[in-house]
């Protein structure tokens, strides 16, 4: 029985309610960065990034694990956590660039691609335990979502129901 639960649950670097505080984690910031997106009835909304945030912090905690597989060496494992970034940025950029389209001479997305790369920021920081690092790039993009939309209806550079829930304009028509 202790072989079968050794084998479910195998020694880990990290211990296990870390690493489930991290996912939590990973969710919980996604997942606010999505609301702000489903309020402003965006694309990839609460579940997305609840999902691009999970899934980087998960590529960070095994990257961290796999150092410490079993059977392996230090020598014949070698983690490069910038690879780790940049699979995990590459990844989210892809799905990023799904969002963004353009219409009628006007792109729209790019906003909620950001968001999306934010997600995967924040879940990789999660992921290798930098709580701050995370929390305050959460509340700098929700600043940003929030604050920055209703800056642009007081300048007039956007209506108030545009600013809410209009797409994403980056480029005018010639």
């Amino acid at each position: 029985m202790d072989m079968i639960i050794a084998e479910i649950f195998p020694d880990t670097q990290l211990p296990y309610p870390i690493i489930f505080a991290r996912f939590c984690g990973a969710i919980f910031f996604g997942g606010l960065i999505g609301i702000e997106r489903e309020v402003r009835e965006r694309p990839a909304g609460l579940r997305t990034h609840i999902l691009v945030s999970l899934a980087a912090a998960v590529f960070a905690i095994i990257s961290i694990e796999s150092i410490h597989v079993p059977g392996l060496s230090e020598e014949q494992v070698r983690i490069d956590p910038l690879r780790v970034v940049e699979a995990v940025t590459a990844g989210v950029a892809f799905l990023a660039a799904g969002t963004i389209f353009m219409s009628r001479g006007q792109v729209h997305g790019v906003t909620t691609g950001a968001g999306l790369w934010l997600a995967g920021a924040i879940g990789l920081a999660l992921g290798f335990g930098h709580w701050l690092i995370a929390a305050f790039a959460l509340i700098a993009g929700l600043t940003v979502l929030v604050a920055v939309a209703r800056f642009e209806v007081s300048m007039q550079w956007k209506r108030e129901g545009e600013a809410a829930s209009a797409p994403d304009t980056t480029s005018k028509p010639d």
